[in-house]
């Protein structure tokens, strides 16, 4: 039996894939239903931040749900005027004329004359710009489908049904405090997806530490049941090319089972958990490790048998700083594993480890790196370092016999916050806290967390 052509809904996506549309306009009609949307009514998404993950997830939007116009509408922000440096202009170029379906689509749109311009330095290039044809600057060899991009905040937001955070957590609260004042006048409350993996620290009243959805809730005051985090081991340039990839949605039950059922698709499965701060701080905690990998690999002209080692002291620490982070910790070993592997084979933090060691980049560059964006996991050492080293938070020492605050059972960290922060040492002492014969088994770090009641709420803002 032959199925007739019209039977199978097929969409031809612009970055070559084709993927079948049954269903997905029922997952739209199920999530309007559920936010009370009325026939004639748009449900209106829009992704706050545009480096990799932000534009790339909005993308996954656009490619799923945007040819349903009267239905949804997705848009991006990104902040203006930010011109695209030439040599960026030229790689830009040569990743256009090697895709023939992108070269196309530019012809199409009038628009592959400017590319020709910046290249010979006739023209600038603006970020905003080129997002709009489906460049992500952050990501210049992954073009996506072409965005719907505001670089008013006001108008991106004011009336936003859902919200998705892809700014770094350095950025969050600042941009959510001026967003709440668009929102004094609103009758419908929103719901917030946060993308951002980073940590600040607050010292005040009792150490703890600080998450991009707590941020937005202070900013902003929207319900913590309305604001989700989505995260999982992906690299964002993969998802889109359809690797096969997994997230977690974390947050109230209300919101976080429909909204994985809205976002899974057959190449990305997005499941759903309870417990949204946890996940939230082992996505920052990654990213700290991740920058002495890339150091190690550098230094040890990518020795297998060096990065081991680090890796067996790096997985030791983190598991026992979510000893005190969580009440079952567990339960996490999995999921920070999986995103701590993943951002040492391909992460940007990695990466920018590996150029601060080869001395490509200095310190005084800053974390904001052209080409890849916010480095999150500098601010999330001195973050962790800082909470870490509180006396209130004492453990006793196996050796010492004596009260020492956590981060000195973490070399690793110590090292690095004395590498990244206080900039007292060279990036080759990450080699040296490995060699360090007086430095505990790693796995006698594990068992310390594992034999005590390490647990600190606190530390997370909960009694």
């Amino acid at each position: 039996m032959v199925a007739s052509v019209d039977s199978v809904a097929i969409k031809l996506y612009s970055n070559g894939s084709v993927q079948n549309s049954n269903g997905v306009e029922e997952k739209l009609d199920e999530l309007r239903r559920l936010l009370g949307k009325a026939e004639c009514d748009l449900l209106k998404i829009v992704g706050v931040g545009a480096g990799a993950w932000g534009s790339v997830f909005a993308a996954m939007l656009q490619d799923s749900y945007g040819h349903l116009r009267e239905k949804v509408q997705i848009r991006i922000w990104r902040r203006p005027g930010r011109s695209v440096d030439r040599a960026t202009a030229e790689h830009l170029f040569e990743v256009i004329n090697s895709r023939e379906d992108v070269l196309r689509r530019l012809i199409r749109r009038c628009g592959y004359l400017k590319y020709v311009e910046a290249r010979l330095g006739d023209r600038t290039l603006y970020a905003d710009e080129i997002l709009r044809d489906g460049f992500c600057l952050n990501m210049i060899e992954t073009p996506l489908c072409p965005l719907k991009v505001v670089t008013n905040l006001q108008e991106a937001v004011w009336d936003a049904d859902i919200v998705i955070n892809g700014l770094p957590s350095t950025e969050t609260h600042e941009v959510f405090e001026e967003i709440s004042r668009y929102w004094k006048e609103r009758i419908t409350v929103p719901i917030i997806i946060s993308l951002s993996k980073g940590i600040e620290a607050a010292l005040e009243s009792v150490p703890h530490i600080v998450t991009p959805t707590q941020m937005i809730f202070r900013a902003t005051r929207v319900p913590m049941e309305n604001i989700l985090y989505l995260g999982g081991p992906n690299i964002a340039s993969e998802i889109y090319n359809k690797e096969y990839a997994n997230g977690r949605i974390c947050g109230s039950e209300k919101w976080r089972k429909p909204l994985a059922k809205f976002l899974r698709q057959p190449h990305f499965i997005v499941w759903d958990n309870s417990d949204l701060v946890t996940h939230e701080v082992m996505g920052g905690l990654k990213n700290v490790y991740a920058i002495g990998a890339g150091m190690v690999a550098a230094l040890t002209n990518e020795s297998a048998t060096s990065k081991s080692v680090y890796f067996a002291h790096c997985t030791s620490e983190m598991i026992f700083i979510t000893h005190l982070l969580a009440e079952e910790p567990e339960k996490l070993a999995g999921p920070l594993l999986a995103d701590t592997y993943v951002t040492l084979l391909k992460g940007r933090n990695a990466w920018y480890g590996q150029m601060l060691a080869k001395g490509e980049l200095s310190l005084d560059m800053g974390d904001s790196i052209i080409g890849k964006g916010m480095i999150q996991g500098v601010s999330a050492v001195g973050a962790f370092y800082q909470l870490l080293s509180q006396s209130s938070l004492s453990v006793l020492h196996p050796e010492e016999n004596k009260p020492v605050a956590p981060v000195e059972l973490c070399p690793i960290l110590k090292t690095l916050y004395k590498i990244l922060i206080t900039r007292e040492l060279p990036s080759q002492a990450i080699l040296q806290a490995l060699r360090d014969e007086t430095m505990n088994d790693p796995r006698d770090r594990i068992e310390i967390a594992q034999s005590h009641c390490f647990y600190r709420p606190s530390l997370l803002g909960q009694s």
